[in-house]
């Protein structure tokens, strides 16, 4: 017979892949999920991990029961939830994994005009330089520049964005302004660690880039958009910056505006249970609501600002 608990442990071990951030999940010492782990493979006389000392990586044989514990963890969440009404509760946690700049700079604000309508719910924010994978529970509902392609996941496109070349006043007074493209071989750009993109979405300078004759420098590399943005506001070169983070900065100029005009997309998914639950409806529709609300801004059309929404309507409790 299996023990639910050896189960929960070894999921969230297979889902975070280290020990001590399946811990700090579990909140017991990382020497006792160990040791419960080595316990449940001798009591199954399977080994379901490979240890390194870069983590825990599934063997097969913990791949195969990794299928059957994420169905049973569903099993006893739904039921959980359905017994409890749960889902009906505008109470409890959500965890929302979005982008870096578009959760620092977008996302946060906004959330403000969430909390004050729900103050019972704590939302926890994963603003992180790389993709949130809902496959594995990382966050109930995630934000992401990809469209997800997992067939159980809900999905729905969130908005637009644009993004252009920006550089700092004083940078470009000491070096001047580009007249076109084909001039950025004379100034110092700001970019992405090439090896390290976690998109394709994010690979906008290549296409620049490609008919120079004469490549431009790059002075700094970095996988964090917000860093690229400081770099560029510390006069360290010139940078693409989506616009509802550079706009908003008089530092910056936007530069070669009819030339460089960039156009990406932000998509919104959660797995299909967890979209069944209310208060992950609520924020659902509270951020189309009011990415909607401030679309035109995203697109760099207008100056008026980041708009918070004045209410939050309630969605129908079915």
């Amino acid at each position: 017979m299996l023990n639910w608990q050896d189960i929960q442990i070894f999921l969230e071990v297979a889902r975070a892949d280290r020990l001590t951030d399946a811990a700090r999940r579990l909140t017991i010492d990382h020497s006792t999920v160990s040791r419960r782990i080595r316990r449940f493979e001798t009591e199954l006389n399977t080994q379901l991990f490979e240890r390194s000392t870069h983590g825990y990586r599934l063997t097969a044989a913990g791949e195969q029961l990794l299928l059957f514990a994420e169905e049973m963890a569903r099993q006893v969440t739904g039921a959980s939830e359905s017994i409890s009404d749960q889902n009906l509760q505008v109470s409890g946690q959500i965890r929302l994994g979005v982008t870096e700049g578009f959760g620092t700079y977008v996302i946060t604000p906004l959330l403000s005009a969430f909390q004050r309508r729900y103050p019972e719910l704590t939302v926890e924010l994963l603003a992180l330089p790389r993709a949130v994978n809902l496959g594995r529970h990382e966050a109930d509902l995630a934000i992401t520049i990809d469209r997800p392609r997992n067939a159980e996941m809900v999905v729905s496109r969130l908005c637009h964005y644009r993004l252009q070349l920006y550089g700092e006043q004083g940078y470009l007074d000491r070096r001047g302004r580009p007249a076109g493209v084909d001039a950025l071989s004379d100034f110092d750009l700001i970019g992405y660690v090439d090896d390290l993109i976690f998109s394709d979405q994010l690979c906008y300078l290549d296409p620049l880039l490609q008919g120079l004759s004469t490549l431009p420098r790059f002075a700094q590399r970095s996988t964090s958009i917000v860093t690229q943005l400081h770099a560029v506001l510390a006069g360290s070169g010139l940078a693409v910056l989506p616009c509802f983070m550079a706009e908003q900065d008089p530092r910056l100029e936007p530069l070669l505006r009819s030339e460089i005009d960039i156009c990406r997309e932000f998509w919104i998914a959660a797995r299909a249970e967890q979209r069944q639950l209310l208060r992950v409806r609520l924020l659902w529709q509270f951020l189309k609501d009011a990415i909607e609300l401030n679309q035109p801004w995203l697109m760099g059309e207008s100056d008026t600002g980041l708009q918070l929404p004045l209410s939050v309507p309630l969605v129908q409790q079915t």
